[in-house]
Order: C-alpha cells, then structure tokens, then sequence
C-alpha cells in the first residue's frame, strides 16, 4: 500500500502579486479564488516515516503525477455556491446559541425572542448566515433529547424565516436536521460530520441540504481527554476526507459538503495553532472550508484573558489568518467587528485601490 500524499499550498500572494503570477503561469488559484499560492508543502507518509519537500508551483503544475494532479485539481478548482451564496467573496456565519450552557453566551438568548433579536441584529451587522444551536457543544457539555433541542431552535427558524441570511441548523441529531429542514433552515451544520447518529446520514441526504462537516475527537464530554494525534493536521484531513467519501458513497453529492476542521473540538493548544497554521491544506479536499475560532479556549490561552467574551481581539486575529489562507466560511459571535475587519482586509490584499504604476 502506498503512503498517502498531501498537498499544502504555500507561497500565498495577494492582489497585484497574485494576479501577475498567475498570469504567469507560476501560481495557481486557491480554490478558483483571488488568492495565489506559488508553492506546494508535498507530505508523503505520516510519523514515523514522513517525508516532505516544498516545490515551486511551476514545477508541479505540468506534473503528470496521478496524485499530484489530482490533488491540484481539488485545491484550484472553483467552489460552488452553498444554499445560494456565491463563495468568491468570504462568508460570515453568525453564531445564535439557544442553549443555558454554551460557553460563551449560555443562557443570553435563551429565549426565542431573545434569540430573533440577536439573530437580526447580526444580519444587519453583516452576517451573510445564521447559525442556530439547541445544544450545547463546549467541552464537558452533556446532551440533551430531541424534542428539547426541537423546542428550542425551530421557533427561531421560524421567527427568522423571510431574512436576508441563510439559516443554518447546528446538530447531531437526524430528528432535529429533519424538523429544521422542514421549518426553513438552508444549511445543517454537524460537529460530528454526520457519525453522532445513525440516522443523520439520511436525513441529511433527504434534506437537500448543503452540510457542514466538522471533525471533533469523541463527543463534547469526553472530548478533551483524547486529543492525542500522530499529525493533527494530516489527521484532521484524513478523517474529512472519509467522512466526504462517506457521504459520497450515500448519494450525498460533494458540490454540497463544506469542510471544518473543528478548532478547540478534542485538541489542545498546541494542535490549535499547528491547524490554524496549516488551514491552507484543506483547500485539498475540494470542497469548501469553514472555520469556527471565536472566543475558542486556545485565544484565551495564548493571551491569558479567561473571559470568552472579552476575546473579540484575539478572535479576529484568528479569523484574518484564517481568511489569509483562502478560508470560505468563518464561523464568529462577534459580527460587527469581524464584518469591519474583513472588509478592511479584502481591501488591503485585493490590490484594487492601488495606483497604476
């Protein structure tokens, strides 16, 4: 059996750079978009016999190595529009946790019109997707029965029907997927990519609804416990890659996957900042990627503040880098600032504004 390849963009350009190199033929595209990579980090095998090499993009671009090729192919092709929105500019999720619990705001919108208002406060902010949990997902969280998650998150849907934003369900559970789809919800957004329940698999595939496929080590209670990996970065992506095919071999189609690699679900500090590091990677999946970093236990570790909520900084620190490297989704409780923040970047690295030399 042969060792498995990985291909991670690197040399990332922006704007005018960006565009003379491709132009030039000595970059490619980051999934179809603006950002250029003019060079690749080659992975073979994982510890511990591992081997890589970084190769200038023109040296394997006319590559006629199967693998190579093939993993180019998925790293440049376009992403399809998700439920409608186009992904040739970054996308904004909205988090709406409707739940005593979470670890950042439980309890703040527990009620349903506690949580339309917030959610149409974060449209208006700028948040192109809403993202509405009945269950608490924090490390250590128990979980609770359908009908309880039914009761708190398809009220919301309903009262959110009819916004600018798509609707996004957060859950594990097929009965809740079932019920959101049928409410309104444009988008199921799964923690545990569709392995919690048996039945997801399913219901999602009836849904005809995009999904997001997130990786998580266990369930939220025990989690923690066993973040252990032999690479996390190549890990992560090997278990993506299956739950993909998986979902491929049940008639899910891959134009309606988006990716997560699931930030501070089952890692420590150190496997956080080594998949922040290497986000560039899943862009080989061929399948959108989303990022959820906000006010996530790795900020507050980094800069010693306990407060998740007083981690808006670090949180968009973590969301630009995420952007830098070509991310679609970025998953923040934090909309206004995040909205301003982004539209600032783009600014910077489009290369729009610039004067013609």
């Amino acid at each position: 059996m042969e060792d498995a390849l990985y291909l991670r963009p690197t040399g990332l350009l922006y704007g005018r750079a960006a565009r003379a190199a491709l132009r030039d033929g000595k970059a490619g595209a980051l999934a179809g978009g603006n950002i250029a990579f003019a060079s690749v980090h080659i992975t073979v095998g994982k510890p511990p016999s591992q081997s890589s090499e970084i190769r200038n993009f023109d040296e394997v671009g006319a590559s006629d190595e199967g693998a190579i090729a093939d993993a180019l192919v998925r790293i440049t092709s376009p992403r399809p529009a998700i439920a409608g929105l186009a992904l040739t500019t970054p996308r904004i999720m909205g988090v709406v946790n409707v739940t005593p619990d979470s670890f950042s705001d439980g309890g703040l919108y527990n009620e349903t019109d506690q949580a339309i208002s917030h959610a149409a406060q974060l449209v208006s902010a700028g948040a192109d997707i809403i993202d509405i949990g009945g269950e608490s997902t924090r490390p250590g969280a128990d979980t609770i029965d359908d009908d309880d998650e039914c009761g708190r998150v398809l009220p919301v849907i309903a009262g959110l029907r009819g916004n600018r934003a798509k609707i996004s369900i957060d859950t594990r559970k097929a009965v809740v997927m079932a019920a959101a789809a049928e409410a309104g919800a444009d988008i199921i957004n799964d923690v545990s990519a569709l392995s919690h329940d048996p039945k997801s698999m399913s219901a999602a595939k009836r849904s005809n609804l995009p999904i997001v496929l997130m990786h998580a080590k266990s369930d939220p209670k025990s989690m923690q416990n066993e973040a252990v990996y032999d690479d996390v970065l190549l890990d992560v992506f090997d278990y993506l890659a299956s739950r993909i095919e998986a979902c491929e071999n049940a008639g899910i189609g891959r134009e309606r996957l988006i990716a997560d690699p699931g930030i501070g679900f089952g890692k420590h500090l150190e496997h956080n900042l080594q998949l922040c590091e290497g986000l560039s990677l899943f862009h080989a999946l061929g399948v959108p990627v989303m990022v959820g970093v906000s006010r996530k236990s790795f900020i507050g570790t980094v800069t010693g503040e306990r407060d998740p909520r007083e981690r808006e900084a670090g949180s968009i620190a973590a969301a630009l880098a995420s952007l830098a490297q070509g991310v679609q989704i970025v998953r923040v409780h934090d909309v206004t600032a995040t909205a301003q923040a982004q539209a600032v970047w783009q600014a910077v690295t489009s290369g729009k504004y610039a004067k013609k030399q």
